[in-house]
């Protein structure tokens, strides 16, 4: 069997088992998705988004790019959270990173890899507003995690200045952005700020009203 033979393999065997459990589950489950999260989280495939969260297929709407970044002109990721808080109506989008992400370690080693260069450069702009507090950490690895957390932050305040979700505040919405880290060494995630749920968390000069 070939290895992607055996995925359908896989595949075949995980749906009969979850229709055993719960007949009705893939009936219900085509009706209608209505997830109260949306999870914005990196494309390692070490960070499986349902399954740190114990989540079921249809409570959790995710975005995953590398190393979890939100950029106002990156229209796939603008076009999922306008989607998520105005349609879907999520009550809570959690920007969660991780430690030991290599699109981080690679924006803070400056490396040259080609086309994602471009993209790493948002978190170079991290690096260097927080320049003196990362650089004052010897270690490597645990420079990379500082920076893993301080993107994150970055993150949460983009999209809490997003028109997408002051417009939500502003029409009465119940909407908090959070930032999490998880730590792949032991599978624990971690709160990294206070969650960002009203326009007077925001600076007055990124208020849109």
């Amino acid at each position: 069997m070939s290895d992607l033979e055996s995925l359908f393999a896989s595949n075949a065997k995980w749906a009969e088992d979850i229709k055993r459990r719960e007949p009705d589950f893939f009936s219900n489950l085509a009706q209608q998705q209505a997830p109260e999260y949306l999870w914005i989280g990196c494309s390692d495939s070490r960070v499986p988004a349902n399954q740190i969260v114990d989540l079921a297929p249809g409570e959790l709407f995710v975005h995953r790019n590398v190393a979890n970044v939100v950029i106002h002109t990156d229209l796939n990721c603008m076009t999922v959270l306008n989607y998520a808080v105005e349609f879907l109506k999520v009550k809570h989008v959690m920007v969660t990173g991780h430690y030991g992400c290599g699109g981080v370690k690679a924006a803070l080693e400056n490396r040259k890899l080609g086309l994602i260069d471009y993209w790493l450069r948002n978190i170079r702009d991290v690096y260097y507003k927080h320049k003196e507090i990362v650089d004052e950490i010897q270690d490597l690895d645990a420079r990379v995690n500082r920076l893993c957390e301080l993107n994150v932050v970055q993150q949460v305040e983009n999209i809490a200045r997003s028109n997408i979700v002051q417009n939500a505040w502003a029409r009465g919405q119940e909407l908090s952005i959070h930032g999490w880290i998880y730590d792949i060494h032991d599978g624990i995630l971690h709160k990294l700020v206070p969650p960002v749920d009203c326009i007077e968390q925001i600076p007055e000069q990124y208020r849109l009203y």
